[in-house]
């Protein structure tokens, strides 16, 4: 008997293509949707079915997913830094409402859900734990609200509807085969090989790309409909973390910025570019805020219900060094 196709949506992207590598090495019959202008380099030579379309589209999704067993979901429009909030609640939750729609006509028996850990609540008192409720409304930017309005919308239909979901709470992800690159494994890369000397004294939870992977198979298998998962490994300083990255690159360690320097510079920043009418841009108090707003998480249930095993930081940030400058070379 030949097994159904798998379905991974946002396959372009970082987690999105990690998945699907992992589902081709298991031997999956794996197929993929995409958008015709998607960039296509993080899946060659990968033994996949291409199916063109877009998740805005539900006549597009409808066809991508007939005759598939499993979805994993991994579309996102990561754009923090729009102006105009629209397109990323357009994207996040019209888009996730659609492909929901579309596995429930299909019969689709497993649907994961790559959601984020900035849906999480924040807790004073210690770890971050998948039972504390959103609770920093007030504080949250557009596109952290549009991607927990997303996972609000996902547990709805799981709970009401029969979704048959898992949602995967992702934190900051960075690894090997980083094509685009995301601005964080950017970052990394640009201290390693010296480009950057400074940077931000805050931390954050940090996750390898490659068990983010593992994890969204595992919760094809193990996962409880209706439930999420912490999928963070380490908390670690930026201090920490990139002059990990400095040394392997031969260089000195980073200098620091404090927070409320960079705090007070993003306040002026956003203030001039603003009197200049200026849209979309990366320099703002929200993207300083949610630098240091992630603390510890416990990963406890992942580990326990999923049997997930995350690899050390240290290990993250050599592999992705190292694929980096092998690029460079290249």
């Amino acid at each position: 008997m030949i097994d159904k196709p798998v379905l991974v949506a946002g396959a372009s992207g970082f987690v999105g293509s990690h998945t699907a590598r992992a589902l081709v090495a298991k031997g999956r019959n794996v197929r993929v949707l995409l958008r015709k202008s998607s960039d296509q380099r993080a899946l060659e030579n990968l033994p996949v079915q291409i199916v063109y379309g877009d998740v805005l589209d539900a006549t597009s999704l409808q066809a991508a997913m007939k005759g598939c067993s499993s979805v994993f979901y991994s579309v996102v429009d990561p754009r923090f830094w729009l102006t105009d909030p629209a397109p990323i609640y357009r994207n996040n939750v019209d888009g996730l409402v659609n492909a929901m729609d579309a596995a429930l006509s299909c019969g689709i028996e497993h649907f994961i859900f790559t959601s984020t850990m900035g849906t999480l609540g924040i807790n004073p008192d210690g770890p971050v734990t998948e039972d504390i409720e959103f609770n920093w409304h007030d504080q949250a930017s557009a596109y952290i609200l549009a991607r927990l309005k997303a996972e609000q919308v996902f547990l709805q239909y799981c709970k009401e509807k029969g979704l048959p979901g898992v949602a995967l709470c992702v934190a900051n992800t960075y690894g090997p085969q980083d094509y685009q690159p995301t601005p964080h494994g950017k970052m990394l890369w640009d201290v390693a090989r010296g480009k950057v000397r400074v940077a931000l004294d805050a931390g954050a939870p940090t996750v390898d790309i490659r068990d983010v992977a593992d994890a969204a198979l595992l919760a094809e298998q193990y996962g409880r409909i209706g439930e999420r998962y912490i999928i963070a490994n380490e908390f670690i300083s930026n201090r920490d973390f990139y002059n990990m990255a400095a040394k392997q690159g031969g260089h000195k360690p980073v200098r620091m910025i404090p927070q409320s320097v960079a705090f007070g510079i993003a306040w002026i920043g956003e203030r001039v570019l603003k009197l200049l009418r200026q849209k979309d841009f990366l320099l703002s108090t929200d993207a300083v805020f949610l630098s240091n707003v992630f603390q510890e998480m416990d990963n406890g249930k992942a580990r326990r219900e999923l049997h997930w095993q995350p690899r050390p930081v240290r290990e993250t940030i050599s592999d992705a060094v190292a694929w980096y400058t092998e690029e460079e070379n290249r």
